[in-house]
């Protein structure tokens, strides 16, 4: 299974077919040219709904050091029991059609972290009232 795939599946239940994608605009920080794997549609009604701060923050509780999951895609990571190497992070970049540069890991890494919100909300997911300005 893929990395976004096992992420899907640990939060959500789930795994979606691919990631949401769109063409929308990599923030200032990024090499320009960078588009994003955002989706352009919102969650659908159908979907039964799961609340990604209870799961995440259940598992946060049984975590042996505290994980920022809501800021940090390394975190968050860890707190799922994935890789979190640079070279997995990588991978996951290429899973969501990033085309910024890869060795600058901080811009990945934001990049990294809204995609799998946004993508978490776009199959879904019910984010914390602070992580909803991502989508």
């Amino acid at each position: 299974m893929s990395i976004f795939g096992t992420i899907m599946s640990k939060v959500l239940g789930k795994t979606p077919a691919s990631p949401a994608t769109s063409t929308q605009t990599a923030p200032p920080a990024q090499t320009s040219g960078t588009t994003t794997a955002a989706p352009s549609v919102q969650a659908s009604t159908s979907l039964p709904s799961v609340d990604v701060a209870a799961v995440l923050d259940d598992l946060n509780d049984k975590a042996t050091e505290e994980l920022d999951w809501k800021r940090s895609i390394v975190d968050l990571m860890k707190l799922l029991s994935l890789d979190s190497s640079l070279a997995a992070r990588k991978e996951l970049a290429k899973e969501l059609h990033y085309d910024g540069d890869m060795n600058s890991s901080a811009s990945m890494n934001i990049w990294l972290h809204k995609q799998i919100m946004v993508n978490l909300a776009a199959n879904g997911g019910k984010l914390p009232d602070d992580l909803k300005h991502l989508i």
